[in-house]
């Protein structure tokens, strides 16, 4: 890449930032273990090329974040993610983040989405478990907006829904609530 390129890419990523950081977060309210339906499942290659189901993880709870490397608000919200895993994984939460990079930056591989998510990974200091998707997960959540973040009770439910920047606070008073589930 030429100097005047990277240039670019770094001004628009602070930019992005900058942008997301004053964005409104949202909140999501817990429902009730009778009215939440089943979690869409998915099937999807992690950084070491492992492939991982949802229902793997039945009988604890798990955070799902949908994001892409250069969505404004997912960069913003991302240190709460770092936080939230680092926080409640000996407490039984999985955090499992799931790049939507291919669709997000119309990219044709996964050699492709790997290339932009990899290096992200390592500069964000993210530790928790990464999945790139395929177009499967985007389609079965009927994502509409980046970011988006569903928590999944332990029987594999949907117990919230989160579209937008979470609320931080919101986030973590939902997954301490769906720990005391067990």
């Amino acid at each position: 890449m030429t100097k005047l390129t990277l240039c670019s890419l770094a001004l628009l990523s602070v930019v992005a930032l900058v942008g997301a950081v004053g964005q409104k977060t949202t909140q999501a309210t817990l429902l009730g273990a009778k009215d939440r339906l089943a979690a869409p499942s998915f099937r999807l290659e992690d950084t070491s090329g492992k492939r991982l189901r949802l229902a793997d993880f039945q009988g604890k709870p798990v955070a799902i974040n949908l994001w892409a490397t250069t969505c404004g608000g997912c960069i913003a919200e991302l240190p709460e993610f770092v936080k939230l895993s680092e926080a409640y994984k000996n407490k039984g939460l999985t955090v499992i983040g799931i790049s939507l990079d291919i669709m997000y930056e119309d990219l044709k591989t996964a050699a492709e989405g790997w290339a932009h998510v990899k290096p992200f990974i390592a500069t964000h200091g993210i530790k928790y478990l990464i999945v790139l998707d395929d177009g499967s997960a985007e389609k079965a959540f009927n994502v509409t907006a980046l970011p988006a973040t569903y928590l999944v009770d332990h029987a594999g439910r949907l117990a919230a829904t989160y579209i937008g920047v979470v609320d931080a606070g919101n986030l973590e008073t939902n997954v301490e609530a769906l720990l005391a589930e067990r």
